[in-house]
């Protein structure tokens, strides 16, 4: 019998990355998410690797958590490795946020990591075997401007997992705290832009896509796979992240007054703002810039692989 992974969050961009990933070693793979359709297409797209299971589920709905794990391991006997990816990016200037805003985003990325994990350990601790990855970013080791939720989020998801690897030691199971940069999976089509959409989509596109910011995503899945199933309690992707981690803590309070210097450089909230958001489809159309389109063209490319 094959080992067995679930990946959450595993329909599109990093998540279905890593599913395929753990398909070419061989490993069965149950891959979730909220959208049907979504997952019909992953699996599609992943095909050449071997058969993906997929699942509808919401990682914010912790019954539905905790009664697809029991699933799982019904199906399968067992869940050897469990990878939680799904994230939600809002950019939007600090006043143009709304309670909402910060509910979905500590919901999905660190209530519900916190849910999977707490799902899956259980068991994991009962065969003396097991590994658990959580995706937590940059942003959640150094506040970037105009991503509140998600700082706030990411941040809660480190301080979980690092928490966790450390409760789990000498228990034969693992927990790897996933610390990505920018990387180049086509998320800037799926993003939410507030404020000016237009004008925060206009900075954070070409950031998620040109080769010297953001990494190449397939690399990323890779180095994720290998560090999660060798029980590495943390990895760091890109030169990029280590140095913003490096210089946050050598020097916390000017990192911070950088922080506040980039905040101050991009669009700030309109007159009037009502706190709506738009995803980067809607906000790249209302741009319409031939040069952002340029600077975009690997992560749209990155996008039409990755089922973004």
């Amino acid at each position: 019998m094959s080992d067995v992974a679930l990946v959450v969050g595993g329909s599109r961009g990093l998540g279905l990355l890593i599913g395929r990933e753990l398909l070419e070693r061989g490993y069965a793979v149950v891959a979730c998410a909220r959208d049907e359709a979504e997952l019909g297409r992953a699996a599609a797209a992943v095909a050449a690797a071997g058969r993906l299971e997929t699942r509808v589920c919401d990682i914010r709905d912790r019954e539905a958590v905790r009664a697809l794990v029991a699933e799982v391991e019904r199906g399968h006997g067992h869940i050897d490795v469990a990878i939680t990816v799904a994230g939600v990016i809002q950019s939007a200037p600090a006043e143009s946020l709304t309670q909402e805003h910060f509910d979905e985003a500590i919901e999905t990325m660190l209530e519900g990591p916190i849910v999977v994990a707490r799902a899956v350990e259980p068991a994991m601790r009962a065969r003396g075997k097991g590994h658990i990855g959580t995706v937590t970013s940059i942003g959640g080791m150094v506040s970037p401007p105009h991503l509140l939720p998600y700082a706030a989020a990411k941040f809660g998801a480190v301080g979980f997992s690092d928490g966790l690897a450390a409760s789990l030691a000498g228990t034969g199971v693992t927990a790897t705290t996933i610390v990505p940069g920018l990387m180049r999976t086509g998320s800037h089509e799926n993003a939410q832009f507030g404020g000016d959409p237009a004008a925060e989509y206009a900075w954070f596109a070409p950031a998620a896509s040109l080769p010297l910011l953001s990494t190449d995503a397939d690399r990323a899945a890779r180095r994720i796979v290998d560090a999660v199933l060798a029980g590495k309690p943390m990895v760091v992707l890109t030169p990029l992240a280590w140095a913003g981690i490096r210089v946050r803590g050598l020097m916390p309070g000017t990192t911070t007054r950088v922080m506040g210097l980039a905040n101050r450089l991009l669009p700030s909230a309109p007159a009037g703002d009502t706190g709506e958001t738009v995803d980067g489809k809607t906000a790249e159309r209302r741009l319409d810039s031939r040069v952002v389109r340029a600077l975009t063209t690997l992560g749209t490319r990155a996008a039409r692989r990755n089922n973004e």
